[in-house]
């Protein structure tokens, strides 16, 4: 089940009336079979198509946010494909708040622990940077990274990366498949060219060649470490599957996985469909071709919460909408900075906008605790007090349940515990 980045930023469906194709969209087209309907194969390419070409819009939407200000991405330009447009403001500052609420939880996964090797696996990467970001920090997390994409997104990312100093610099000795050019693996970093949706027959086709799980090399995802830490990324990318494929992508690595291993899952998607509002998104999204096939199953954050139980996350589970973490998770000296980025006059609608979107998690924390006693070293480049334009730097002011400095090593998951999930 391949798959895709990110849908089309929050937001870039405003000012659009149900059924207007916006400028570049796609209407139903493809070959026909006698009866005039579109042959099967030909829709199931077209929908593909889609699906691969949203990375290029959440590119162009990362480039304008980092341009403008509101990121600090040095490698967002590295697979910038075309000119820089500018969005409009309520586009770059859902793409920071989206950003910001993954990189906190992200960051808090790996340097809750941080002499622990952690695994990340992230589902329709597509041109998504945060492996070199995290890579270029002064103190650079342990962690295994992997990405999973439709080989031609894959290709072009593996294309560009090999063509760029500043990205090659983290890659170290890479062994590039050279008969297809959509496979990367690096002591620390693979690219992996799949299919979502045939997720279950690659792998029996792996295992069954001497490749799957602990493998170097042989079979499809054969670099995953079944006994590390693992964190599963999916940034709108499982909801483009049908709800049961995406259920099952995510349980699949939950079995494959050690059960003594300690495995999360951090979702962003779209919810709410049912009001005006969520019926005209999905209306305006539907009119370029784009279905979110999982919406309807997962439509409130208190649907989400019960999906992660139902992957077996049981340890732990949260959700909040986008609107909740620009008012809780991002500290006040941050707001006061985006204030001076850029004039934004649509602060209702952006609020409406960001109650539709989601950011959603859960853990297990496998058969056996973690160890960890004594001093770890700090988190955030090393002292905690970053400028936040990373989506992850800065000082708490009022995202966490407790006090404390948060510096000593211990669980795994003890830091999203702590973080805030309802207003005061």
């Amino acid at each position: 089940m391949a798959h895709a980045p990110q849908i089309p930023n929050l937001l870039t469906s405003r000012a659009h009336t149900p059924g207007q194709v916006r400028r570049g969209g796609f209407r139903s087209a493809g070959v026909s079979g006698e009866d005039g309907e579109e042959d099967p194969e030909a829709a199931r390419a077209r929908k593909d198509k889609i699906v691969q070409g949203t990375d290029t819009d959440a590119n162009v939407s990362r480039m304008s946010a980092v341009t403008v200000g509101y990121l600090d991405d040095p490698f967002a330009r590295e697979f910038a494909t075309a000119s820089t447009q500018r969005r409009f403001p309520i586009i770059n500052r859902g793409t920071y708040v989206r950003t910001r609420a993954i990189d906190l939880l992200v960051e808090e996964f790996l340097y809750s622990s941080p002499s622990t090797r952690h695994q990340i696996i992230s589902l329709g990467a597509g041109s998504d940077t945060r492996f070199f970001r995290l890579s270029s920090q002064p103190r650079p997390p342990n962690v295994l990274y992997h990405e999973l994409d439709f080989p031609i997104n894959t290709a072009s990312k593996i294309a560009t990366i090999n063509s760029s100093p500043a990205l090659r610099q983290y890659i170290g000795n890479s062994l590039f498949n050279l008969a297809t050019d959509t496979e990367l693996h690096a002591p620390n970093y693979h690219i992996h060219a799949v299919d979502l949706r045939t997720l279950d027959r690659e792998w029996v086709r792996g295992r069954s060649s001497g490749g799957g799980v602990g493998a170097e090399g042989e079979g499809k995802l054969g670099h995953i470490d079944p006994a590390l830490p693992t964190l599963l990324i999916s940034e709108c990318c499982l909801t483009y599957l049908a709800p049961d494929t995406a259920d099952a992508v995510v349980r699949h690595f939950i079995n494959v996985l050690s059960p003594a291993a300690p495995v999360a899952l951090i979702l962003y998607e779209p919810i709410n469909p049912f009001d005006a509002f969520g019926k005209v998104m999905v209306s305006n999204l539907a009119a370029r071709g784009i279905v979110l096939q999982t919406l309807q199953r997962y439509h409130s954050l208190e649907a989400q919460r019960g999906r992660m139980k139902s992957y077996g996350f049981v340890d732990g589970q949260g959700a909040v909408d986008i609107d909740f973490v620009w008012d809780v998770w991002v500290e006040a000296e941050e707001k006061k900075r985006m204030a001076g980025l850029e004039m934004l006059d649509e602060v209702e609608e952006l609020n409406l906008l960001a109650k539709h979107y989601c950011v959603a998690w859960g853990w297990r924390d496998g058969k056996r605790e973690e160890e960890g006693n004594g001093k770890g070293q700090g988190r955030r480049n090393g002292n905690g007090n970053g400028n936040g334009k990373n989506g992850g730097n800065g000082s708490g002011n009022g995202r966490r349940k407790g006090e404390g400095s948060g510096e000593d090593e211990g669980g795994v998951w003890d830091r999203w515990k702590e973080l805030k999930v309802e207003h005061d």
